[in-house]
């Protein structure tokens, strides 16, 4: 019964996820969620701006209802498989953050330092979302794909470029965490 209300051991989710790639590996399937944004753009005529979404949408609905599996889990798991006990953060983390004005470090899956409603209707929150955004948006058409699609599914797939655009995330995270958040914050 813990398992459930818990954080599932490395090598339960680990095999979950490399059985549900084998599937879509063997069918011939590729997994990502930013190509779910795409499919999305095309439904509702995208193709008539850019030659970008003149795609079979029809042939990626099942890259939808993941979609909406992933969204539906993620409220089942909030709500009814969590034991109500904060997130368990490093101690050291929690005091790096706290020293950057963050106060509900643990308490929430979002703080609300940025997330909050208030932070999100001032200048500056208004000014992350739409950098934020915009960087999201390029780096992930520049990089012809997102990190659960490179990461999950390109890696697994032994695909080159997902390695090097692997590599770039992790290196991105490192400066944004140590250089760009403290001057932000």
């Amino acid at each position: 019964m813990d398992m459930i209300y818990g954080p599932w051991p490395w090598y339960v989710a680990g095999s979950l996820i490399a059985f549900v790639m084998f599937l879509l590996l063997y069918f011939g399937g590729n997994f990502g969620m930013s190509s779910n944004l795409r499919t999305m753009c095309t439904m509702v005529g995208g193709e008539k701006v850019s030659d970008f979404f003149k795609l079979d949408w029809k042939a990626q609905r099942w890259n939808l209802m993941f979609v909406v599996g992933a969204i539906m889990g993620g409220f089942l798991a909030a709500n009814f498989l969590s034991n109500g006990e904060p997130m368990q953060l490093n101690p050291s983390t929690t005091a790096s953050l706290n020293a950057l004005g963050f106060q509900s470090v643990g308490a929430e899956y979002l703080p609300n330092e940025i997330f909050g409603l208030e932070a999100l209707l001032s200048l500056k929150g208004i000014l992350i979302l739409i950098g934020g955004g915009f960087l999201v948006g390029f780096g992930t058409r520049y990089a012809g794909g997102c990190t659960s699609g490179h990461a999950i599914s390109g890696l697994s797939d032994l695909q080159i470029p997902s390695f090097i655009a692997v590599i770039g995330f992790f290196i991105g995270g490192l400066l944004m965490t140590h250089l760009l958040i403290p001057i932000i914050f």
